[in-house]
């Protein structure tokens, strides 16, 4: 038996490589076109494709499980498990707001003003529930790229992805409202939920995906230090838990080893050699499973 994955092709794809990478799956993709990739676990059949087709994918059963983003979910209706939440922005996986947005010098200011005007996204379906529901009528086109330049020759406004807003700002575009926030998210077909060995196999991939982005934030300290430092050592140390202390040959010493983030190791490090610490190692971690 086979669990058929869905992975995102464009600018998650390689995000998704690395994590998978440091989940233990490790993706092997001759080349840019290739859309079947084959991974180091004989169980997994991947297919990539775009992100926005994943969700509908998954509700019919040509996919298992895959990889994208709570806004497609969304935009397809798709009835889908949603099994877990990825993020990390440093890896790629961040939470996106998609906004209203028109030209900064409008005098429009909120959606009601939009009545009988156009607007242009990529998210169409999901714009006319929204404005459904705001009991406004206007025409919402699909933007096939370069959405915002089109405000205000093209259209009247746009509903676009954005992060920090910076990007709006840069062509001349003032936010008037936030429809939907938006972020990564590992998506299930309910019938495999439903079939033992495939639950337990997306579960599994989510344990590990999930060790895999947690670990991205954090590192590995070992070292040895005099029994008499030990107490004034503890209280320098921000561990997970508490710290794996470990006897060592010469019973004045110990082993004592620790998880932290690994901003705060520039600190740490410092204050663990003055305070006696000896062969002090740090180690990047793959996967923290909490």
């Amino acid at each position: 038996m086979k669990l058929k994955l869905g992975l995102p092709k464009g600018s998650l794809q390689q995000n998704t490589f690395e994590l998978f990478a440091k989940a233990g799956i490790r993706i092997y993709s001759g080349s840019d076109r290739e859309y079947r990739p084959v991974c180091n676990d004989p169980n997994i059949e991947i297919t990539l494709i775009r992100a926005q087709e994943i969700p509908k994918y998954v509700e019919n059963g040509v996919f298992d499980a895959g990889i994208t983003g709570y806004d497609w979910i969304c935009e397809t209706n798709a009835k889908v498990k949603e099994i877990c939440e990825l993020i990390y922005a440093k890896s790629g996986f961040r939470k996106v707001r998609w906004v209203l947005a028109v030209y900064k010098n409008s005098n429009i200011n909120s959606v009601k003003q939009l009545e009988g005007k156009r607007i242009a996204t990529e998210l169409v379906n999901f714009t006319r529930r929204y404005l459904a529901k705001k009991k406004v009528k206007a025409g919402v086109e699909f933007s096939w790229g370069a959405t915002e330049v089109k405000v205000p020759d093209l259209v009247d406004a746009i509903v676009e992805l954005t992060e920090t807003g910076s990007s709006l700002k840069a062509n001349n575009l003032k936010i008037i409202d936030e429809l939907l926030l938006s972020s990564t998210r590992l998506i299930a077909n309910r019938d495999a939920v439903n079939n033992q060995w495939k639950c337990e196999k997306i579960e599994n991939l989510a344990i590990l995906l999930k060790g895999a982005l947690a670990a991205e934030e954090m590192v590995g300290l070992k070292f040895n230090l005099e029994k008499r430092n030990m107490n004034k050592i503890l209280t320098l140390l921000p561990a997970l838990k508490e710290p794996t202390i470990s006897n060592l040959t010469n019973p004045d010493w110990v082993a004592m080893e620790i998880i932290l983030k690994e901003d705060e190791v520039k600190e740490i490090i410092p204050k663990l050699k003055k305070t006696g610490a000896q062969g002090i190692i740090e180690y990047p971690l793959n996967k923290v499973i909490r």
